[in-house]
């Protein structure tokens, strides 16, 4: 009878850190307005104004300089020409060390695409609040369309598959849009 709470808590340990997209395919991308930087340099970024050009791919992260989120950032910035060919603005976004975001921009990012700071509120709109960790995002990846629509989401704490989810769901909308 002692072993339920244990196996409860245990599985209450093991999931505390799991993400969990609360926005499914076919809801509405919230609207952002948020700091972000590229290549180190600051600029105003508005989900509005890039969804105009074509569709985004946003990714959250729990924080820059983390290991996971260094590997994730390296990933994409490999894969930002692959985005770029395909109409579609990337940008990154955390809650975590986002003093840090214009310095992970250049070296990590390697200047190919922006990261930016997620607002409490963005955070909230989102459903991209770290459980295990108080203040900061988890990982998760989205795919938003032209209108402003999410064709794709992604949400699991460990960087494999984002880059190649987002890229072929980009790929997908791009065909769809010509045929």
């Amino acid at each position: 009878m002692k072993r339920l709470p244990v196996l409860a808590a245990c599985a209450a340990l093991l999931t505390a850190g799991t993400a969990s997209a609360a926005l499914p395919v076919g809801a509405t991308a919230p609207d952002i307005v948020t700091k972000a930087a590229r290549g180190g340099k600051m600029f105003d970024f508005a989900l509005k104004s890039a969804l105009k050009k074509g569709p985004v791919v946003l990714y959250f992260f729990p924080a820059a300089f983390t290991s996971g989120c260094t590997v994730e950032a390296h990933e994409f910035a490999e894969a930002a020409a692959d985005f770029e060919k395909q109409g579609a603005t990337l940008i990154g976004l955390t809650a975590g060390n986002v003093d840090r975001i214009a310095e992970f921009s250049k070296l990590e990012c390697r200047d190919k695409f922006p990261v930016g700071a997620a607002t409490p509120a963005v955070i909230s709109g989102y459903d991209v609040a770290l459980a295990a960790k108080a203040g900061w995002t988890d990982r998760t990846s989205y795919v938003i369309a032209p209108n402003g629509k999410i064709i794709y989401t992604l949400s699991q704490m460990s960087p494999a598959g984002h880059v190649q989810g987002t890229l072929a769901a980009v790929r997908k909308y791009k065909a769809g849009k010509k045929g």
